[in-house]
């Protein structure tokens, strides 16, 4: 007996885009986390959401480029498939009504190419040692600008890897107590907390045993100047919630 095909889903009409922040207490959810936040809030919002078909129909979402558990970001996005056409204001309104405290949609647009692969290339981070010398953060910056490599080492799932930070950084200084870094995106992607691990080895003991604080301030495209552009602005006008314009940062 032939087996019994899925019933096909709809085809999405209309498709958009989202970025979002995750600050305070929501900045030690991992990204499984929020997606699980998410996808309730979707359905507590009502929000028509197509689904992939298949005997196990899943919600149309794309992540791309979490923040790492423990930072604090600005500047994350993600892209959700409706099967009806929805106003883009009013579902940033429902989802920040319906998702946990710390997590809030700050801008959403209709968007379908490039996708969010293509269009994250670099990010921009703060990275925050507690009570460090400026002059020992500067020393370590500049140790780093002038280092032609600069290896450190990961745990992972499949045992400790090594690697090169240093042509991830395209730019960074000192900013009042904490360093500002601009990140370039690659494989391995280079994390905050790898740059201070990188950062320890050519400064001994930089901020004792501090963790590090991580601030994700923007990602996306890079300009032919090097800086990085908004990538709602690359795939379409943007468009705010009602009560409040993006975060802007510096």
């Amino acid at each position: 007996m032939p087996k019994r095909e899925p019933p096909r889903q709809p085809p999405p009409v209309q498709r958009l885009r989202l970025r979002y922040s995750k600050l305070g207490v929501a900045r030690f959810a991992s990204h499984r986390d929020f997606s699980r936040a998410f996808e309730r809030a979707l359905r507590r919002a009502e929000v028509p959401m197509a689904y992939s078909s298949g005997f196990s129909p899943h919600p149309r979402i794309s992540y791309a480029n979490a923040a790492p558990t423990s930072a604090e970001s600005h500047a994350e996005y993600l892209d959700i498939a409706l099967v009806e056409q929805v106003d883009a204001d009013q579902l940033a309104d429902k989802l920040n009504g319906a998702l946990p405290a710390g997590f809030r949609i700050e801008q959403v647009i209709e968007s379908s190419k490039p996708s969010l692969t293509e269009l994250l290339q670099a990010s921009e981070w703060t990275i925050d040692l507690g009570a460090v010398d400026a002059d020992a953060l500067r020393a370590a910056v500049e140790a780093l600008l002038a280092a032609p490599g600069l290896e450190v080492s990961r745990r992972t799932k499949k045992g400790l890897r090594v690697f090169d930070v240093r042509p991830a950084v395209l730019a960074a200084h000192v900013e009042g107590d904490h360093i500002w870094v601009r990140l370039r995106h690659g494989v391995p992607l280079v994390r905050p907390d790898d740059l201070v691990t990188g950062l320890r080895q050519l400064v001994p003991g930089l901020g004792d045993d501090h963790p590090g604080l991580f601030a994700r301030l923007r990602q996306g495209p890079l300009g032919d100047d090097g800086s990085i552009i908004d990538p709602l602005l690359v795939a379409a006008p943007s468009r705010a919630p009602q009560d409040e314009s993006p975060t802007d940062q510096p």
